[in-house]
């Protein structure tokens, strides 16, 4: 029997799955591309950055966006991983054509399904002297490596290097009587010191290595490689665009032989730039294991929304991004341009992330604030929850104090701040503070007075000003600074009076309009808060 009877019997010949998967009917300009993640965890900063990308430029083409997963290494796989990629993107907004758990005419779409499928394309090198069979163990493997670095020859399974390829025909047979373990490499035909340019889509023309790596196409356990699968599956699943991470930019060399040895249409690749970070003074690449900020669920615990962390992949995705949504707020309506991304690191900055959040805040209505913040503390803050839940109404007329004028008050970076910045205007809360900010006192009677008998809840904002400006210049206060500085037997001045008036009843020298704050708690409360302020002030003298 020969051996490509005994290894492929059973296997169908190419031309099945290229009939049973035929060219799709899109217009030149469709784009076709995937995202094809491994179920080995969470999706983290960078795979959500591809996503987007790919997503966004097949949504902007009216092309096919399909989800495929690489499972083909299966000790890393973690179980229910697939619904989590699926549930983070989803969140995003990044939702899928075709793929696994949604269908489509091109499936199965989970790779470790398709070895049926791979075994054919392995046949077909094998019959023409493109693959063959190596029983060299790990160990082995292992071995010649060490003497090729040991010698300061060029790493690698090339040419000559394997002695299975030596092997005649009978003592392969004989090996695989044997019952000894084995995969299928690729005879490469390459010779490295050939060079080209390749035309990136993203990074422009860089220049390649022809490729002479045996490298393998069918591990030991029947699954194939990364290099055999992606080519095989985004032929057969005719994919226009590969869009992936500038890690696989070495590999490029063996993955355009191996489309140009089956004779496959080459689709057009591009190669995204990795996010980065700058640590004391170096950069070095985001990472899933170092960086909280990689993590997408570090987002969602601090409350940020899913629309700032897009709007924030585009600047990073297109440079011209920024000075466009400076006019056009709908990112949505902005399209994606190979030309306008980055060719190298892009510094991922938690910080800028944040201003864009305090950005986005200050559009937002109270009541989509309130609606955000509800179902936030419902999910990641249940000690607030019922707080939030029982003052609606109080809660969304704190948001709404200098929301809608001309330039809104901009404090509210995340979700998670929103109780931290107005804690005071709870009752409980602020009553177990017992820490003022520094700010001089002046008479109690003064302040006392002005609550008692000045304030009046029903004034309007300018009535409200112009009686405590009177207040205060009746009481020792100047007009203004260059008046104090006239006559420095005064107290302060009228701003200084607001700003006394604020330590007292919020504890801070930092908060929204005094006005709104005293009115929504009321006069009783403020009060309240006053006495509470000057018996404080006298238990510490």
């Amino acid at each position: 029997m020969k051996i490509i009877d005994r290894l492929f019997s059973d296997v169908k010949d190419i031309s099945f799955w290229e009939q049973k998967y035929p060219k799709r009917n899109l217009t030149k300009d469709q784009i076709v591309t995937r995202f094809a993640p491994s179920p080995t965890g969470f999706v983290h900063m960078g795979s959500l950055y591809t996503a987007f990308i790919s997503s966004k430029i097949a949504k902007d083409s009216k092309g096919i966006f399909y989800l495929r997963i690489e499972d083909t290494d299966q000790k890393r796989l973690i179980d229910d991983s697939v619904k989590l990629i699926i549930k983070d993107l989803k969140d995003f907004d990044i939702t899928f054509d075709e793929g696994k758990d949604i269908g489509g005419s091109y499936g199965p779409y989970v790779q470790s399904e398709r070895k049926e499928i791979y075994k054919s394309y392995v046949k077909y090198l094998y019959e023409n002297n493109l693959a063959y069979i190596c029983f060299c163990s790990e160990d082995k493997v292992n071995k010649i490596r060490e003497k090729q670095i040991q010698n300061k020859e060029r790493v690698g399974y090339y040419k000559d290097v394997d002695p299975c390829l030596k092997l005649s025909e009978e003592g392969i047979l004989q090996k695989l009587d044997n019952n000894e373990s084995y995969c299928i490499r690729l005879k490469s035909p390459g010779n490295y010191n050939n060079k080209f340019k390749y035309n990136d889509v993203i990074k422009g023309d860089v220049n390649i290595t022809e490729n002479d790596l045996n490298i393998v196409l069918l591990k030991n356990d029947g699954l194939p490689t990364y290099h055999l699968a992606h080519v095989v599956d985004d032929h057969l699943m005719h994919s226009t665009h590969i869009l992936r991470g500038d890690e696989w930019l070495s590999s490029l060399p063996i993955h355009l032989q191996l489309f140009s040895l089956f004779n496959f249409d080459t689709p057009i690749y591009g190669h995204i730039s990795p996010l980065t970070k700058k640590e004391n003074e170096t950069i070095r690449k985001l990472s899933k294991r170092k960086d909280p900020e990689c993590k997408v669920s570090f987002y969602k615990e601090l409350g940020i929304p899913n629309d700032v962390i897009k709007i924030y992949l585009m600047t990073l995705a297109n440079t011209n991004f920024e000075d466009w949504y400076k006019n056009n707020k709908n990112y949505n309506d902005f399209k994606l341009s190979f030309a306008n991304m980055p060719i190298g690191g892009t510094l991922f900055d938690v910080e800028k992330l944040k201003s864009i959040s305090v950005d986005y805040f200050s559009t937002l209505t109270a009541e989509n604030i309130y609606d955000m913040l509800y179902s936030f503390t419902k999910e990641y803050d249940s000690k607030n929850f019922e707080r939030v839940k029982n003052n609606k109404e109080y809660l969304i007329n704190i948001l709404n104090i200098e929301r809608n004028i001309e330039r809104p008050r901009k404090d509210i970076s995340c979700l998670l701040d929103i109780l931290k910045i107005f804690w005071y205007m709870f009752d409980d809360l602020f009553f177990e503070n017992k820490k003022y900010a520094e700010c001089f006192i002046c008479n109690k009677s003064i302040i006392l007075n002005y609550i008692n008998n000045i304030y009046n809840e029903e004034d309007t904002e300018e009535e409200w000003f112009n009686n405590l400006k009177e207040y205060a210049l009746s009481n020792n206060f100047s007009k203004n600074k260059k008046a104090l500085e006239k006559d420095p037997t005064k107290i302060g001045t009228i701003a200084d009076f607001c700003e006394i008036l604020r330590v007292i009843i919020t504890t801070s020298l930092n908060s929204p309009n005094i006005y709104y704050l005293m009115k929504l708690l009321t006069k009783e409360k403020v009060l309240e808060r006053v006495t509470r302020f000057y018996d404080i002030v006298k238990n510490n003298e």
